[in-house]
């Protein structure tokens, strides 16, 4: 005798076979279901949520997308053809923004450097790029190579530092700031757990000392003061004694994140690298480090993020960055109350920018934790 498939079976306790889940809760459908109509009170308040969003995006697409006048030559013509954003103060003051006032033809020298740079991140930030240890050293030798094409000499013009503004001065001073705290802050951290006395107290001071003053502070100490203590005559070029200042600072927060993540590590790590007869040197290198900056990428990642926006403080020391750029624009009387305009543009650089930081590192965790990167 045949059984249906669909008939009722005897199936001895535990052993019943498996069946698929069903179709309105799996997929897209399911998703729906499950966070955004669970319930009456959570259909209503999806609806209500959804129906606000569509008002603000709707009416800021207009005003920023749809009604904006992107070619004009002043404020007061902008407003004659529509009523949405004026964008022309940004077209206006482009390249402004991202150089400054760096001589135009020399501009495809930092336009190089911006791709030189994919180039050498490239290796650094993902561990499957093809010849990854040749492209290393390439890594390792940009920083003067790309020091070298904005700066000039040994064949090329000098462009003098104060002449960079702009995106550029942005990107000068948050990438030298990263590349050059996270090495010092983590060697802060390790001095910090010393066990000589001396230099751990001085590591100690130092970070303590950094992190109770205003980056600001900092800042103008640099601008002004730091010519004090050198000897007379000697000149000091501003943006040098500014990577110095933020690169210091930011140590002194990488230093605190790593300290943490030193902290985490099972004391039983320790007493494995040192029953196997590992040096300290060996222990840090291949053991307690690792997994310290693993635990610490969060914290690694906040500091760069607020780093990369504290750059923007060099505007109250003179330095046109964008932010002294947009003041110098709106202070023209074309451009004269196009503040929300100028100001969005420049929020939107930096949120492009952090964000992407931020979603690099949420992907780093989830490779590390699945044990992925080598």
């Amino acid at each position: 005798m045949t059984v249906s498939p669909d008939a009722p079976h005897d199936y001895p306790p535990g052993q019943h076979p498996s069946l698929p889940p069903p179709p309105t809760s799996t997929g897209i459908v399911g998703w729906l279901r499950g966070n955004l109509f669970s319930s009456l009170f959570s259909t209503a308040l999806t609806i209500v949520t959804v129906w606000l969003l569509w008002l603000l995006i709707s009416n800021l697409a207009d005003w920023m997308l749809f009604d904006a006048v992107v070619s004009a030559d002043s404020q007061a013509a902008c407003r004659a053809l529509d009523s949405g954003a004026c964008w022309a103060v940004i077209a206006a003051r482009l390249d402004q923004f991202v150089y400054g006032f760096y001589p135009e033809p020399e501009r495809w020298r930092p336009n190089l450097v911006f791709v030189l740079l994919i180039i050498a991140l490239a290796p650094i930030l993902y561990d499957r790029t093809p010849a990854r240890k040749q492209l290393l050293w390439f890594s390792a030798a940009y920083p003067f190579i790309a020091g070298w094409l904005i700066y000039g000499g040994i064949g090329l013009t000098v462009v003098p530092t104060g002449m960079y503004g702009g995106f550029l001065l942005t990107m000068i001073i948050g990438i030298t700031g990263i590349a050059a705290s996270l090495p010092l802050g983590i060697a802060l951290a390790l001095g910090r757990q010393s066990d000589m006395i001396a230099f751990r107290i001085l590591c100690t001071v130092f970070i303590e000392f950094a992190r109770g003053v205003p980056l600001i502070t900092l800042l103008f100490v640099a601008s002004t003061m730091l010519n004090y203590f050198l000897p007379p005559g000697t000149s000091f070029d501003l943006l040098v004694r500014v990577l110095i200042m933020v690169s210091l600072f930011a140590a002194a927060y990488l230093a605190e994140a790593v300290r943490g993540g030193l902290q985490a590590i099972p004391r039983g790590q320790y007493e494995a690298a040192s029953a196997l007869g590992l040096s300290w040197w060996a222990t840090t290198r291949k053991v307690t480090l690792p997994q310290a900056l693993k635990i610490s990428i969060p914290g690694i990642v906040n500091v760069f993020v607020g780093l990369y926006k504290d750059s923007t403080l060099v505007v109250i020391i003179g330095m046109l960055d964008p932010l002294g750029i947009a003041r110098a624009a709106l202070a023209d009387a074309k451009w004269n109350g196009l503040s929300t305009e100028t100001y969005l543009f420049v929020a939107l650089f930096f949120f492009v920018s952090c964000f992407a930081m931020s979603r690099y590192s949420m992907w780093l965790e989830r490779r590390l934790a699945r044990g992925e990167a080598q």
